[in-house]
């Protein structure tokens, strides 16, 4: 699995939605979370960002996760 930079979980307020962003270099693979989270607690939002990070075929840590806004 390869390694990626960090992730960071942001709240689209458009769409009303969170979504994640996964930089890898100067790359950024952008994600959105269409179902309706029960826990938006921080710690819940870092680990769904390396879930999503996974299931893209990357590997990050919590520690290089960032959440910003909130819904």
């Amino acid at each position: 699995m390869l390694h990626a930079d960090s992730a960071q979980v942001a709240w689209n307020s458009d769409k009303k939605r969170w979504e994640v962003h996964i930089l890898i270099g100067g790359e950024v693979i952008k994600r959105a979370i269409d179902k309706r989270l029960t826990d938006t607690g921080e710690a819940a939002l870092k680990e769904l960002a390396c879930s999503t990070a996974r299931d893209e075929g990357y590997e990050v840590s919590p520690e290089h996760v960032t959440v910003q806004g909130h819904a």
